[in-house]
């Protein structure tokens, strides 16, 4: 039988709840068209009756995908972000379903599902490495799981305290020209960490343990001459830094400390003639023991399907370049 005939599949969603529905369905069912689009089905549906019709091995996807956007439907408002990283769990462009070799991460206010093997991966390295890489595109979770991970291991007392960390260099930009004081002036730089913390413990929460120093943000150059003890540090943007600052950062820790180096080495915005700290430091670091790397890629991507796709369309063009006379 060829694997191009289409086939056809129904089933009914239970328990009947007509909110869970509508939920499920989206505001002129754009749920289920962003279903459609990425699976390459049609779905229909008559109440709680749905009929799926497309390749086999879709029609199975986009069942599983239906039953657990109805479970979740009953649990929090579903919205196209939400949507989409469902149907990227159950594979994107034919990738097999990473049900299997999911890892969790829970806090008190959120529980964190890895949403693919190299976020498995990367969830499995901060478990088991004092020291760990997170290398690739925008995207891909690095720093907002690395920032659950330290939340963790706050709650569960395996650490005192959560130090976040960025180099203050953005796109050619920068401090002289901000207005405002010195921590109004970095405060643009740390608003992504500010951002991840807020959605793991809650506005109240962070602004009470950053007043007792239980979480530090600051710039990468506050780090200097310190030796941090018993505390989860992470350093985001790392590609910015250079290779002094890197040695720096990474001789900050202490007793019991763990640290996370996080970055994109294609969006570098040091001036041309200077290193990169990170790109150094992943050949300097080549076959020590004790430290983790997880390597993303374009297909790891958990936002807007686009973004996936416009990455590529940069690899593509940067390897063009490389490749030219």
């Amino acid at each position: 039988m060829s694997s191009h005939i289409l086939h056809s599949v129904s089933f009914e969603l239970s328990p009947h709840d007509n909110e869970r529905l509508q939920n499920l369905v989206g505001f002129h069912s754009e749920h289920l068209e962003q279903v459609e689009l990425r699976l390459g089905v049609e779905v229909n549906h008559l109440g709680f009756k749905f009929r799926i019709t497309g390749l086999a091995e879709r029609i199975v996807k986009a069942e599983q995908v239906l039953r657990d956007l109805y479970d979740q439907a009953a649990r929090e408002t579903l919205d196209p972000r939400k949507v989409h990283l469902a149907l990227q769990q159950y594979g994107y462009e034919d990738a097999a379903p990473v049900s299997d070799s999911q890892r969790i991460l829970k806090t008190r206010r959120k529980v964190i599902k890895s949403r693919n093997p190299s976020q498995a991966q990367y969830l499995d390295n901060l478990q088991t490495y004092p020291v760990n890489f997170g290398v690739g595109p925008a995207g891909t979770g690095k720093t907002y799981l690395a920032v659950a991970a330290a939340v963790e291991a706050l709650e569960r007392e395996q650490v005192r305290r959560i130090v976040l960390t960025r180099p203050a260099v953005e796109a050619g930009e920068r401090l002289g020209f901000l207005p405002g004081d010195l921590s109004q002036k970095v405060d643009p730089y740390l608003r992504p960490l500010y951002d991840a913390l807020y959605e793991m413990l809650g506005f109240e929460t962070v602004e009470r343990l950053i007043e007792k120093h239980v979480i530090e943000i600051a710039p990468l150059a506050f780090m200097r001459g310190r030796t941090l003890n018993e505390a989860f540090i992470i350093l985001d943007e790392a590609q910015n830094t250079t290779v002094e600052q890197m040695k720096m950062f990474l001789t900050r820790m202490g007793f019991g400390a763990s640290a996370v180096i996080t970055g994109d080495i294609t969006q570098c915005d040091l001036p041309r003639q200077q290193q990169s700290g990170l790109r150094d430091v992943l050949e300097v670091l080549e076959g020590v023991e004790g430290i983790g790397f997880t390597f993303f890629q374009a297909k790891d991507v958990v936002r807007h399907p686009l973004v996936q796709k416009i990455v590529r369309a940069y690899d593509r063009a940067e390897r063009r370049r490389k490749e030219a006379p």
